[in-house]
């Protein structure tokens, strides 16, 4: 799977402001865009992607299956809705979104669903979203680590989410980071904005560059132009390893996505 490590998330972003971002993002260099059928965007994206001028191959394209979708005769066809609403015949990278409220419908169900999608060509990759290590050894279990892309995670200065990465890493899944900027909670982190000004770059620049650091892929978002520029520039932002400590040193179990259908997390 060659997921740019960079993205650029949509979540909460509807409408012309979702139309808006995505078509600013990939003028502005961004080839991955992350979206999910809960978010109520995948037309916008769409409309976004068809206007671009971009080749299919050139932008990498995540949606997520939202938890009403995930049986074994759902999953497909709701993933099918969600290609017509892309505008797409394929896309890069399917994730459950979340598990199954109250094991509803058990993770083999839905993962084995995945990957028959994956091998109808519905999808290039498959993966995971939300997932704590129980449930991903249950994946693991139900199709092999091998065929899971990715863990998408809510993952920021505040909740390093050390044990599931350290986990992940140990199966050989890759990571991905959402709400990275913690709701723009490190704009105002001193041990960030220090290292920020120290750098000549910005607190969202320096937290990416931190994520990025440890091999995560990250899809901060923003209706922004100036702001969608600017998180690019992460990429190219090296962080001495003792700015890499301090704001290691900052996790303090901060979660800010704990739906009353979580699962128990690590």
């Amino acid at each position: 799977m060659n997921m740019p490590q960079l993205g650029l998330g949509t979540f909460r972003l509807q409408g012309q402001s979702a139309i808006d971002s995505v078509r600013n993002g990939l003028e502005l260099g961004y080839r991955h865009i992350d979206t999910a059928q809960i978010y109520g965007n995948e037309e916008d994206v769409g409309i976004a992607l068809a206007t671009s001028k971009l080749a299919r191959g050139e932008v990498f394209v995540t949606t997520k299956i939202w938890t009403e979708h995930l049986g074994g005769d759902a999953l497909a066809p709701s993933l099918k809705e969600s290609l017509r609403k892309l505008q797409l015949d394929q896309v890069d990278l399917a994730l459950v979104h979340w598990p199954s409220p109250a094991r509803a419908v058990p993770v083999a169900e839905s993962m084995q669903a995945l990957l028959a999608a994956r091998d109808a060509g519905l999808t290039k990759a498959i993966g995971i979203s939300n997932f704590p290590v129980a449930l991903m050894r249950e994946a693991i279990d139900a199709v092999g680590a091998h065929n899971i892309a990715t863990n998408q995670v809510e993952l920021h200065p505040y909740l390093q989410n050390r044990k599931l990465a350290a986990f992940a890493r140990e199966m050989g899944i890759h990571v991905t980071a959402y709400m990275p900027l913690a709701y723009g909670k490190v704009m105002d982190e001193r041990v960030i904005t220090a290292i920020a000004a120290r750098l000549g770059a910005s607190a969202a620049q320096v937290t990416l560059a931190w994520l990025l650091a440890k091999g995560y892929a990250v899809i901060p978002s923003s209706t922004k132009r100036a702001n969608l520029a600017g998180n690019l520039l992460a990429d190219s932002l090296v962080l001495a390893p003792e700015d890499i400590a301090a704001i290691d040193a900052l996790d303090n179990g901060g979660r800010l996505v704990d739906p009353a259908f979580a699962p128990a997390w690590d």
